[in-house]
C-alpha cells in the first residue's frame, strides 16, 4: 500500500496537504518494470497517469521511415501519460519504455475522473501544476525551436 511519506516528493503531488495527499494513496497503483520493458505502445489502451518513484522511462515514437525518435526522459519524481487523460484520448500516440529497473505509482483515468467530482479543490491544484509543466515545456519548445532556425 502506498503512503503519504511515499508520495510526497512527487511533482505532480507537490501542492496537496498531507490529507489530500491521504486520499490519492489510497488509489494509487505500483507497478514495477525490468530495464527494457515497455511499459505501453502507440495504439494501446490508455490507462491513466504514471509517476516515476525509482527508475527512468523514455517516450518514444517511430518516424515514419521506421527510425525511433526519443521525445522525452523521465526520472524519479516526474509524471506522464497526464495529456492523454486531459485529452481524453483513448489510445497511446507513443511508446513508453523503462530505461532502468523503474517502478511507476499509477492513477487510473477512473479515479482521476472521480477524483475531479469528488475532490475539486484537490484537482485545482494538480491541474495547476500540469498547467505550469505544460508551460514550461512549451517555453522549452520554443527556445529549441528558436535556436534550430537561428542555425539554419
Amino acid at each position: 500500500m502506498v503512503t503519504v511519506a511515499d508520495i510526497r516528493s512527487q511533482k505532480l503531488l507537490s501542492e496537496l496537504e498531507d490529507a489530500e495527499l491521504a486520499v490519492v494513496a489510497k488509489k494509487i497503483g505500483v507497478e514495477p518494470y525490468t530495464k527494457g520493458t515497455m511499459i505501453f505502445r502507440e495504439g494501446e489502451p490508455t490507462r491513466g497517469i504514471c509517476l516515476v518513484n525509482r527508475g527512468k522511462v523514455e517516450i518514444s515514437k517511430m518516424t515514419a521511415d521506421g527510425w525511433k525518435q526519443t521525445l522525452a526522459l523521465f526520472a524519479e519524481s516526474q509524471f506522464f501519460g497526464e495529456m492523454s487523460v486531459i485529452e481524453d484520448r483513448k489510445q497511446h500516440s507513443t511508446n513508453a519504455m523503462a530505461l532502468d529497473a523503474t517502478e511507476l505509482y499509477r492513477i487510473t483515468t477512473e479515479d482521476f475522473r472521480q477524483f475531479e467530482q469528488s475532490e475539486p479543490l484537490m484537482m485545482y491544484k494538480i491541474m495547476r501544476t500540469i498547467a505550469r509543466m505544460a508551460s514550461r515545456n512549451v517555453h522549452t519548445m520554443n527556445e529549441k525551436l528558436m535556436k534550430a532556425l537561428i542555425s539554419y
